[in-house]
């Protein structure tokens, strides 16, 4: 019996979905991409904002409602699209997220370090399109920008694509930030390509300078506020303490998948030739990896004869966050030795385990990119194409800017002025 492939998914942020490719629905069907619906789009955001619960798997698929509307509108004003590109690029949208591992950045700089997540997602599609025959040679070239059509690209990855448009909209949505509400709809009607390059007509040049304010704010009030870098830091640290204790010979409980990247130091070069751990190829192994082994394990690791492993894991369970103080100017040396002090004199902790309980970092923002080779550029009515910061009548220059912030992080037992 065929199946009817030809679905409508009911997203809150826009309403209904029609998935219009059968390629596309098999795509969603495949494990690779269900995976998505078990790891969180704003990984430990859910600690500051109890509703930020969303995954990746929604992300994409309202991603995916966004290409198709900018499809739709592009060929309306006489840009010629095959279906055949139409389903490439949707495709590559709808898998542009799916290297991502759990806690993404906090996985990144300890159980996958020096792989990115943008790599395992092109070597993800590249066995997906061995699976599915060839079908996805098309996806990927646009992806990767090797297709002659260089905006079908722009639409995937630029500073303005529906990536960038469909997460802002989300992640206000659900963390219930107000501030980070974008006319995306408005922006996607007012986008139009020339030479080859994607540009937005005049008439939308306001709501482009919204979404520039719009991103500059979520990222201090969401993606950087200052209790999700103290749990993702915590998180870091839990997972950098097991590493080295099973590096050290102990035998921590963890969920089979995890503990082959626990155990095993994984290269970028396992994961370009698909080597086997533990008599698994590394892309089925990590394809397997979501935030419920994550979680899992620390729990259990609460309970660990390590003092270090389970106070760790303690703070991350019960949300007994470190306390956090950020600064326009480096952390005086004072005040750090001060905490040195103090920890040493709670913790009883030697100075090689000092970094698991005093965290000093930095921080740092710019909503856009003016040097950047995707730029967002402006088409006026006599077809002159200018950048946003040029173009615009507000002082966009501060959006231009790297802003950076410095931060220390350390037990709340230890509070001092």
């Amino acid at each position: 019996m065929k199946t009817n492939k030809k679905k409508i998914i009911n997203d809150p942020v826009f309403g209904f979905i029609n998935i219009r490719s059968e390629l596309v629905f098999d795509l969603i069907e495949h494990p690779y991409f269900q995976r998505l619906r078990r790891i969180k789009q704003l990984g430990l955001s859910c600690m500051v904002y109890p509703g930020a619960n969303h995954t990746r798997f929604e992300h994409a698929l309202g991603a995916v409602y966004l290409m198709r509307s900018a499809i739709a509108i592009l060929k309306l004003k006489g840009q010629e699209i095959t279906d055949e590109e139409a389903d490439a690029v949707t495709i590559a949208i709808l898998l542009h997220d799916i290297g991502h591992g759990p806690f993404s950045h906090a996985l990144e700089s300890t159980i996958v370090p020096g792989v990115p997540h943008e790599r395992i997602s092109i070597l993800l599609m590249e066995e997906l399109n061995r699976q599915f025959d060839g079908k996805l040679n098309l996806a990927i070239r646009i992806f990767t920008d090797q297709y002659h059509r260089h905006f079908l690209h722009q639409l995937v990855s630029s500073q303005l694509d529906m990536d960038r448009l469909d997460y802002l909209s989300r992640d206000s949505f659900f963390s219930g930030v107000s501030e980070g509400v974008i006319s995306s709809e408005r922006i996607i009607k007012m986008l139009n390509v020339r030479n080859d390059e994607l540009v937005i007509e005049y008439k939308g040049i306001y709501s482009v300078e919204n979404f520039l304010i719009a991103r500059r704010l979520m990222y201090w009030q969401v993606y950087l506020h200052k209790t999700v870098l103290s749990a993702e830091y915590l998180l870091i640290n839990v997972l950098t303490r097991a590493r080295e204790l099973v590096l050290q010979g102990s035998d921590l409980f963890a969920t089979p998948v995890f503990k082959a990247f626990l155990t095993h130091e994984v290269t970028l070069d396992d994961f370009v030739f698909n080597r086997l751990v533990n008599g698994r190829p590394i892309l089925d192994l990590f394809a397997s990896l979501d935030d419920n082994d994550i979680i899992a394990s620390i729990k259990e690791w609460q309970n660990h004869p390590d003092p270090v492993l389970s106070y760790l894991s303690n703070c991350i369970i019960n949300r007994r966050l470190y306390k956090i103080k950020i600064s326009k100017k480096p952390i005086p040396e004072q005040k750090v030795n001060l905490l040195k002090e103090k920890i040493c004199s709670h913790f009883n902790v030697c100075d090689d385990q000092m970094h698991y309980f005093l965290i000093a970092d930095t921080i740092s923002n710019s909503a856009y990119n003016k040097a950047s080779s995707e730029k967002i550029n402006v088409l006026f009515k006599n077809n002159k194409i200018s950048d946003i910061a040029d173009a615009s009548d507000i002082n966009l220059s501060v959006f231009s800017e790297t802003v950076r912030k410095y931060f220390i992080c350390y037990p709340k037992e230890l509070d001092i002025k």
